[in-house]
């Protein structure tokens, strides 16, 4: 199923036909995201899959825009203000994504006896692209910079009618560090 028209957004038909290639090749996902991971930098789509409005983001929070479903994969941009971000949530199926404008900040976390952890901090800037698979991928995601941060993800599952993300933590304090 096709979301958005396809030649409205430069470069999809491509991103589509070569993420078909990649997806059907292996059940291991880890090496799915990866494969996926050699397409997004290879092709390095561009905001301009947006329309000028869908760049804004909203004020109210950040916002997704489906590209494309299908029963494999699913294709989403989503567009983050400053300052704005997700909750601490991990995922049920695997997830490549490609940070095609301004700085994404990502906070990785893992679970430690009955603590949640945060174990690391990356700034991905504009161009990076990373892949993850469960059970391995509580992590939180905001815009820390003063400029819209765009981040387009592809999903292991056809996310018309619903969402990847298996459960959101909640932090009682702030999360402990571990060194």
């Amino acid at each position: 199923m096709t979301v958005a028209s396809t030649n409205l957004r430069p470069g999809l038909t491509e991103l589509i036909k070569r993420l078909r290639l990649c997806t059907g090749r292996t059940s291991e996902p880890l090496v799915t995201a990866q494969a996926v991971a050699s397409v997004l930098t290879e092709l390095r789509p561009t905001p301009r899959l947006l329309t000028a409005a869908e760049r804004e983001g909203s004020a109210a929070g950040y916002t997704r825009n489906t590209l494309h479903t299908e029963a494999d994969f699913s294709i989403t941009a989503l567009v983050w203000r400053p300052g704005q971000r997700t909750e601490i949530h991990d995922h049920l199926v695997w997830c490549t994504f490609l940070v095609l404008q301004g700085t994404e900040t990502e906070n990785i976390f893992d679970i430690e006896g009955d603590r949640l952890v945060r174990t690391a901090q990356r700034q991905r800037p504009t161009g990076s692209v990373s892949g993850v698979a469960p059970p391995d991928d509580i992590h939180q995601v905001h815009n820390a910079g003063d400029t819209v941060a765009i981040t387009l993800h592809v999903y292991g599952a056809d996310l018309s009618k619903g969402t990847s993300v298996r459960r959101n933590y909640q932090v009682r304090t702030a999360p402990t560090y571990s060194s």
